[in-house]
């Protein structure tokens, strides 16, 4: 079931991206070769406690740290351990946060310091993807218009898009109705509506778009170990077009 929310919820969203997006940009700055994901894991710590917030993703089914950070190959779900970034990576940073009961969910691909160009290519493209999948976030539009339009601009580029994850809705629960995949035609699916919140997240391939999860049961890699890159926001849909919830522009709340 798709729950539509209410202004209120929507302004805890808001809240919970504001935060979310302050500490995005704040691992990005950090992000040089040399440190651990780790050290990363427990910056976002230390700003949600300060924040008074929680943390969307600990103990989550399990899962036993504040990110997902995942470096080259890895997709998603990557776990903070004392891996060291090495120049010429390129990590994923996935991050929640939960502010007065409501999530926002967003994600990052990160050049540790200077990468090739084929790997600053793969990024570029992927957050293009994201983009145009929130520009047809629009009411009266079909879920799958967002999917489509991902795939399109993915597969020009001559990457592939993973099968195997989707977006979601989001809202009270991390994970809500509907799974939003990054492929498939146009055209198909609910009609988007006023007030439904949703976690758009491209994870786009360099190779193809198989991937396997490793002995952690977390990590998920491509299985042609070629790297891969994530971007998520988490938006809203309003009579004025997709509004972006994580994100620290203040211009945004204007809309809302």
């Amino acid at each position: 079931m798709i729950i539509l929310k209410s202004t209120q919820e929507i302004k805890a969203m808001r809240q919970a991206g504001i935060i979310l997006a302050r500490i995005l940009r704040t691992l990005e700055s950090a992000v040089r070769p040399g440190v651990s994901t780790k050290e990363l894991d427990q910056i976002a710590a230390d700003m949600i406690a300060e924040a008074g917030c929680k943390a969307s993703f600990l103990n989550y089914n399990g899962f036993p740290a504040t990110l997902c950070i995942s470096v080259n190959e890895e997709v998603v779900h990557g776990i903070p351990d004392q891996r060291v970034l090495l120049e010429g990576d390129i990590v994923s940073i996935d991050g929640g946060v939960i502010f007065q009961g409501y999530h926002a969910d967003s994600a990052i691909t990160v050049p540790v310091g200077k990468i090739s160009e084929a790997n600053q290519r793969l990024l570029q493209v992927t957050k293009e993807c994201l983009y145009l999948g929130i520009a047809q976030a629009y009411e009266g539009n079909r879920l799958s218009d967002i999917s489509h339009a991902v795939q399109n601009h993915a597969e020009q580029a001559g990457y592939s898009v993973v099968r195997d994850l989707v977006g979601h809705g989001i809202g009270k629960k991390l994970h809500e109705d509907p799974e939003i995949p990054n492929f498939g035609p146009p055209h198909r699916g609910p009609r988007l509506q006023n007030g439904m919140t949703l976690a758009i997240e491209p994870m786009i391939n360099m190779g193809k778009y198989p991937v396997e999860v490793l002995d952690n049961q977390w990590t998920i890699v491509t299985q042609d170990r070629l790297p891969s890159a994530h971007f998520e926001h988490t938006i809203v849909i309003t009579p004025n077009g997709p509004v972006i919830l994580s994100s620290e522009d203040v211009e945004i709340d204007k809309l809302l």
